[in-house]
């Protein structure tokens, strides 16, 4: 597909609505996303250009069967020793270490592993969560690859409704350094920049921006969890009116910084 992109003054609304998609049902490995939110979007008056959709990674996870038993998982002795120390379960150690690309802290005493996933996320667990999936030993993993998982979703619903002027953002819900509390960031992406860069630009009185780059897909993943929430079946969100940059080049992994660049690691 080739790049396309338009600047956003060019997509600037002066209203943003922020509208739930409901679910009533769990989605499986039989489902598909694009398909629910094809038939869903009669009550919003179909498909429109420059909509945007934020999906929670959890039913992506599971339409791409990431699902796992713990049941099923054999500890390592790696596993078995760093889950005595932290006192968690060895075979969700196990899956956390299968799942990542190495350890960046352990903290022992409450019972905390900050990995590097395969994927490039710096989180807690490799993102491996067991809420909202149902039965005690399951949990799901991350998307191997959220992008390209999003670009496939996009595919299909421009298939579906005709119109290519859309976007993509699979969100999920990390921790932050600097501050307490969670909040939900994008993990994948497809038609849009993830970044609104003003740098060379001159703000409102004069000065010239030399860095200042917004990561725009974060914060859109962040407004739409004000409408899923963390219980309710609203696994996926339209944003309607959103200012973006259209691009089918830029993904979210462009934007995890370089391990040379973080003053953290």
């Amino acid at each position: 597909m080739s790049k396309v992109i338009q600047t956003f003054e060019e997509t600037v609304s002066d209203k943003l609505e922020i509208l739930g998609i409901y679910s009533s049902k769990e989605f499986d490995s039989d489902d598909s996303i694009s398909e629910m939110i094809f038939e869903n979007m009669s009550q919003f008056g179909g498909i429109q250009n420059h909509d945007l959709f934020v999906i929670t990674q959890k039913i992506v996870s599971k339409a791409e069967s990431r699902t796992r038993n713990l049941n099923e998982i054999e500890p390592s002795l790696q596993a078995t020793e760093l889950a005595e120390k932290t006192l968690k379960d060895s075979r969700l150690v196990q899956l956390i270490l299968d799942e990542s690309k190495n350890i960046i802290r352990v903290d022992e005493s409450r019972g905390i592993l900050i990995t590097e996933t395969n994927q490039g996320f710096i989180c807690a667990n490799a993102g491996i969560d067991s809420s909202n999936v149902p039965g005690d030993p399951y949990v799901t993993l991350l998307p191997v690859d959220s992008d390209f998982s999003a670009q496939m979703i996009r595919k299909e619903l421009i298939n579906k409704s005709g119109i290519d002027d859309i976007a993509i953002i699979i969100s999920d819900t990390f921790g932050r350094p600097w501050r307490e509390g969670h909040m939900n960031f994008a993990i994948g992406s497809s038609g849009i920049n993830p970044f609104i860069d003003y740098s060379n630009s001159i703000d409102s009185v004069g000065k010239l921006l030399k860095v200042t780059k917004i990561a725009v897909a974060d914060e859109f993943a962040a407004a739409a969890e004000l409408v899923t929430g963390k219980i309710d079946m609203v696994p996926v969100v339209l944003i309607r009116g959103a200012k973006y940059q259209r691009s089918d080049i830029e993904k979210i992994y462009n934007t995890l910084r370089d391990k040379e660049n973080d003053l953290f690691r």
